[in-house]
């Protein structure tokens, strides 16, 4: 809890009598870590940078990448502002209700609760997937999906159960490899000057940004860096967090653009501007490791195919351990029962929430396997689309928050930090929002009726938080709308 803000009272909601806090002393970097393993980077480079040159803007779609970082940026000024003067650690939600008030609050805290359920559900399928395949490969028997699923989930749960720190260290080995051999693969390409039309520049060209579909491209571009959102999740288990969430937040969104555009360039220059986009069509899945092995060798290859698997486990545990944090957050503010705010005594971890989010996951896997929907073409598009438009609403909303806060109360008077940044993030993530609606069949696999499903569903989810304030009027109590006497301003 931010030292500004008074502590709420015994009576502010049912948990607090009981309320748990989590305990850690994390620094930026394993922050940043965290974060940037929920983005699986390799994942982004290997699986959605081939689809967006293909399906958007061909070899100028690397630029996306720029443009998603810059609105994600105006974002993130006003995000970390606002990071001392929320009252938990309940990430989107605090923000919003902070802002807003409560309904509006408890409706993105429901939002966040399906877009993390179904990002997360996306990797699973996904991740059983690759295992079953790579294992065949290399002659070992052939497993149905959903039993490699259920290990990764088994031992990711094992994971979150216990302290932070223990899955700060694991996703660092995981990220420093994957982000290695992609590394290994940038250098090799641009060593050699790319391919036989040497280094693209259509990246610089306005022309070739704006060719093809950009809109496509961009929407594709955006969905790599979900994730670097989460660093305010752990702000109770990070050492210094008016200082660590912010400085995470900056390093999260700076690496993953400047990684993903590089990386991007350098699978565009490796087979030249003329050629890229009828390559990616032919073999998106494909494409990064055949030009691995072209341009570092057959072992490279490999690893880069095994290190895809540990890209998306990273993933699943970056997203299990924000989610959780969620569960454990409502739990102590009184949304959901009490029993999801309590912490381990001896881990400090949020062990019923992590347990709870372990028994979500399981359950929409089992209703995906016995529905007997496709790992990929169902059910990691359809629950990946439904994520997508969820967080970049989330973000919408944190923004207009954060504007609304700042205007009420007056504790922050810096116009970039508190107006001019938040108001560009808000447009271009209102313009983000509108392309991935009009395009949400495609993410759901062409399937109109299950995108306007999908947007339903997120759609009832916020408009709930209104209902639900009104049910329970003890819930979330610290997370009413600020106002100008809570506090002096600051300038």
């Amino acid at each position: 809890m931010a030292v500004s803000d008074p502590p709420p009272t015994a009576t502010a909601t049912p948990a607090a009598a009981g309320a748990h806090r989590l305990r850690g002393a994390l620094g930026p970097a394993a922050i940043v870590f965290m974060v940037v393993a929920a983005a699986a980077p390799l994942t982004v480079v290997a699986g959605s940078v081939p689809i967006g040159i293909a399906a958007g803007n061909g070899p100028g779609y690397p630029a996306m990448y720029v443009v998603a970082a810059v609105v994600l940026m105006f974002f993130a000024v006003g995000f970390t502002a606002m990071t001392r003067h929320v009252p938990n650690a309940g990430a989107f939600y605090s923000y919003v209700g902070t802002g807003l008030g409560r309904a509006p609050g408890l409706g993105s805290a429901l939002v966040a609760l399906i877009s993390y359920v179904t990002v997360q559900g996306a990797v699973y399928g996904y991740i059983g997937f690759l295992l079953g395949d790579l294992v065949a490969g290399w002659g070992g028997p052939a497993l149905p999906w959903w039993l490699w699923t259920a290990l990764a989930l088994a031992v990711t749960g094992l994971l979150g159960y216990r302290h932070i720190e223990l899955s700060s260290k694991v996703l660092a080995v995981l990220l420093v490899a994957e982000v290695g051999i992609v590394l290994v693969l940038d250098a090799a390409v641009i060593g050699r000057g790319g391919g036989e039309e040497g280094l693209s520049t259509a990246f610089l060209t306005p022309g070739e940004v704006l060719a093809g579909a950009p809109g496509i491209g961009l929407m594709f571009a955006i969905a790599g860096f979900i994730g670097f959102e989460a660093t305010a999740i752990f702000r109770d288990e990070a050492r210094d967090p008016d200082r660590t969430v912010p400085r995470a937040t900056y390093a999260a969104l700076a690496i993953i653009g400047v990684f993903y555009t590089v990386s991007a360039w350098a699978i565009v220059s490796a087979w030249g501007d003329s050629r890229i986009v009828e390559a990616a069509a032919a073999d998106p899945g494909g494409i990064v490791v055949a030009t691995a092995e072209q341009y570092v060798g057959t072992v490279a290859a490999d690893v880069m195919t095994v290190l895809f698997v540990t890209s998306l486990f990273a993933a699943i545990l970056a997203f299990h351990n924000v989610l959780a944090r969620y569960v454990f957050s409502l739990g102590n503010t009184g949304v959901l029962p009490g029993v999801c705010g309590r912490s381990h005594t001896r881990h400090a971890s949020p062990h019923v929430a992590s347990l709870l989010t372990s028994a979500a996951g399981g359950l929409l896997m089992a209703v995906c396997a016995l529905a007997g929907l496709d790992p990929v073409l169902e059910v990691f598009t359809w629950l990946a689309g439904i994520a997508s438009v969820g967080i970049v609403l989330l973000m919408l909303l944190a923004c207009l928050a954060v504007l609304v806060f700042f205007r009420r109360t007056g504790r922050d008077r810096r116009p970039w930090q508190t107006l001019v940044a938040p108001a560009l993030g808000l447009l271009g993530l209102a313009a983000i929002l509108v392309l991935l609606v009009e395009n949400l069949p495609l993410l759901m696999g062409g399937s109109t009726a299950l995108g306007v499903g999908a947007g339903v569903l997120l759609a009832v989810a916020l408009a709930a938080g209104w209902p639900l304030a009104a049910a329970r009027p003890q819930a979330a109590r610290d997370l009413a709308a600020a106002t100008p006497a809570d506090s002096a301003p600051q300038i």
